[in-house]
């Protein structure tokens, strides 16, 4: 059973999303917040899998809420819910520690769908669409800075090239054809360059990779 905890200021937002997991097999909603310090306190005492979390509510904002939900360092994780079109703040709700987004007019089968990778540990948004929201905002939101964080002097030669490669928008598949491994081989690389990059999953991945300056966003 994946366990959900809604986050957002418009009640009738919140009852959607509460009918549709009521509908959903294997889906628990433990309960509902209208704001982000609620939903702090909320994710403390409940516990739950996955936040779906809005990002512009009075008070405390879905930035500052995923932050402190993430730093407590327990196994919720944070799935941002945003209209991409006009809410660039999504860029910096993923920088707090979310490990993904979606649109808010996403089709019911899509959202739960983000909510099971998310709960499973992977990323909600494709690599290729990852990138492509990254460059179209990454020159406003990001500082990099010189290469310099220690993590990164753990991977291995290989490791690093596929950490380029998933800043890159490549998806497994691409990887392998042009570094000529095995889908496989590729998979178990990724896990290792994100466990010892301490990321939660591809997404982290590659804001890492923007913040050390190994990939620059395009300005078209």
């Amino acid at each position: 059973m994946t366990t959900v905890l809604i986050v957002d200021d418009q009640p009738m937002q919140r009852f959607g999303f509460r009918m549709l997991l009521k509908s959903a097999p294997g889906m628990e909603c433990l309960g509902e917040a209208g704001h982000g310090a609620e939903a702090v306190r909320m994710a403390a005492e409940l516990r739950p899998d996955v936040v779906l979390m809005d990002i512009r509510m009075p008070g405390m904002d879905g930035i500052e809420a995923t932050r402190r939900i993430v730093a407590a360092g327990g196994r919720t994780r944070v799935l941002i819910l945003t209209t991409f079109d006009l809410d660039e703040y999504a860029h910096a709700g993923l920088r707090a520690g979310a490990s993904g987004f979606l649109l808010k007019d996403a089709r019911p089968e899509e959202l739960l769908a983000g909510i099971h990778a998310v709960a499973t540990g992977d990323a909600v948004v494709a690599p290729r669409l990852t990138r492509r929201l990254l460059d179209a905002h990454a020159h406003r939101l990001f500082s990099p800075a010189p290469d310099t964080d220690p993590r990164l002097s753990t991977l291995s030669e290989r490791e690093h090239e596929v950490l380029l490669a998933i800043a890159r928008g490549w998806t497994n598949t691409e990887i392998a054809d042009r570094l000529v491994l095995t889908e496989s081989t590729v998979k178990k690389h990724v896990g290792k360059v994100l466990t010892k990059l301490g990321a939660r999953d591809r997404v982290q991945a590659v804001i890492m990779a923007y913040d050390a300056g190994l990939v620059q966003p395009r300005i078209d």
